[in-house]
């Protein structure tokens, strides 16, 4: 496990644990991890975020915790796939609401936001392979 600290505005020094969850790494970037990214991405060209989520969660929930993923890391994992899925062609959803608001094609508008596509997946890249991202605000709550 790697520590790295991290300073705060008074100089005071706080221990964050980057890799804290190595099972979460091993679950989530074994081929069963990359299908299920995939799997949401291509379910986001044809239907809307809440659908999918609704749709999914009571078969892929259970799974997830036997393997002994974090419900808080598999959520933002799972906000971030689902925002990545609604700017996939054909039906991404907020592909149409920019072509609403612009009045552009929707080809040139699915263009023009393939960076933030890619942005998007460099963003579950290193939510997978720096876990302790997610994990760390939610640990120093005290109950």
């Amino acid at each position: 496990n790697k520590i790295s600290p991290i300073h705060t505005n008074k100089g005071r020094a706080v221990k964050v644990q980057l890799l804290d969850a190595p099972q979460i790494v091993t679950a989530m970037a074994s081929p069963a991890g990359r299908a299920l990214t995939v799997f949401y991405v291509i379910l986001g060209c044809f239907l809307d975020g809440i659908s999918m989520v609704v749709l999914t969660m009571g078969v892929i929930m259970p799974t997830v915790t036997k393997a002994g993923i974090d419900p808080i890391w598999f959520g933002i994992f799972i906000v971030l796939v689902v925002e990545m899925a609604q700017i996939t062609p054909p039906v991404g959803f907020n592909l149409f609401v920019m072509q609403g608001m612009t009045g552009k094609q929707l080809t040139y508008i699915a263009r023009v936001t393939l960076p933030m596509f890619l942005l998007m997946v460099v963003a579950v890249l290193i939510v997978y392979f720096v876990p302790g991202l997610v994990t760390w605000l939610p640990q120093q709550m005290k109950l």
